[in-house]
């Protein structure tokens, strides 16, 4: 059985991928900041045929991670695919222009959004099955700046250099993934896609695309459908 890691598995993208992965009888490793969420999400990974296991983890502790993903390896032996999805935004995407934000919002975009995949990616290193992929979630922010995004936008491009980083220097294929606007709380429900509709390209970039496609490099919603049509 596949075992997977999944963080920020409560709401948003990460709840749909952990249902997605809970369909093809994965188990599903989830974590977030608080287990309320989290125990609704499996048990409709149990209902759709997968295994799931909850933890409350928050990803600037990395003693937290480090649990997590020991967790992981013990429910799996080893873990197949670890995705970086936890995330956080303080403010009102499109109106945070990043002369006006505070010192705490700066702070803890970086360290959830950027930090909290470099505990994920480095707790989960020693665990990796050999065959095992890691999936850093990203949007276009990151690489083309946008007014009224701020520190959540830098945030974000840390996460892709982090990604490319340990691209370059592990044995796993590392990279991103962009699904193009989501409709999430995150994001205060801007209009988009469902996350139900993007998840399955998370899960192929983690089983099935190229190795070396998504090695270092970000994987958009336009190379999901050119290889899936």
């Amino acid at each position: 059985m596949e075992t997977v890691v999944i963080t920020g598995a409560s709401r948003g993208i990460g709840a749909a991928l952990a249902r997605e992965y809970g369909a093809a009888g994965a188990r599903v490793v989830a974590c977030a900041r608080s287990t309320d969420a989290l125990d609704a999400v499996a048990e409709d990974v149990r209902a759709a045929g997968g295994e799931a296991v909850v933890q409350r983890a928050d990803v600037r502790d990395e003693y937290d991670v480090e649990r997590l993903m020991e967790t992981a390896a013990r429910e799996g032996g080893t873990i197949d695919a670890a995705f970086a999805n936890a995330g956080v935004y303080h403010g009102t995407p499109g109106d945070t222009d990043l002369v006006e934000e505070s010192y705490a919002a700066f702070d803890e975009h970086v360290r959830t959004n950027g930090r909290g995949v470099f505990t994920t990616v480095t707790e989960a290193v020693p665990h990796l099955a050999d065959d095992a992929r890691v999936v850093v979630s990203s949007g276009a922010v990151a690489r083309e700046a946008t007014a009224g995004f701020g520190s959540y936008a830098a945030s974000k491009a840390l996460a892709e250099a982090l990604a490319r980083q340990f691209a370059a220097e592990l044995d796993a294929p590392v990279g991103v993934v962009d699904p193009g606007q989501v409709t999430t709380e995150l994001t205060d429900e801007m209009p988009g896609r469902d996350p139900a509709d993007v998840a399955p390209m998370f899960r192929w970039a983690a089983t099935e695309a190229d190795p070396a496609d998504l090695d270092g490099n970000v994987l958009t919603l336009r190379d999901w459908k050119r290889a899936t049509r």
